[in-house]
């Protein structure tokens, strides 16, 4: 079985759980924006995403991606208390 197929999903699994996360924090503002941190994130998911030729960088770059997400969020989170 190749490797890619068990990351894939895991992958999009991830994003869809942060995306998730993001409506529900931002669900009682009015205007969602994205701070440094989350555009920094987006666009390592969006490289790893157009890195097809090696998958080591691509998948690299989608972990930093992630990673940079979930501590923004958890830095949104904390910030609220």
């Amino acid at each position: 079985m190749d490797i890619s197929i068990i990351f894939i999903p895991i992958v999009l699994a991830t994003l869809m759980i942060i995306a998730i996360l993001v409506f529900v924090i931002n669900k009682h503002k009015g205007q969602n924006k994205f701070t440094p941190l989350a555009g920094l994130a987006f666009g390592f998911v969006l490289a790893g995403l157009f890195t097809g030729d090696d998958r080591f960088i691509g998948y690299s770059l989608l972990g930093i991606g992630i990673t940079l997400a979930i501590i923004d969020i958890v830095r949104k989170l904390k910030s609220k208390k």
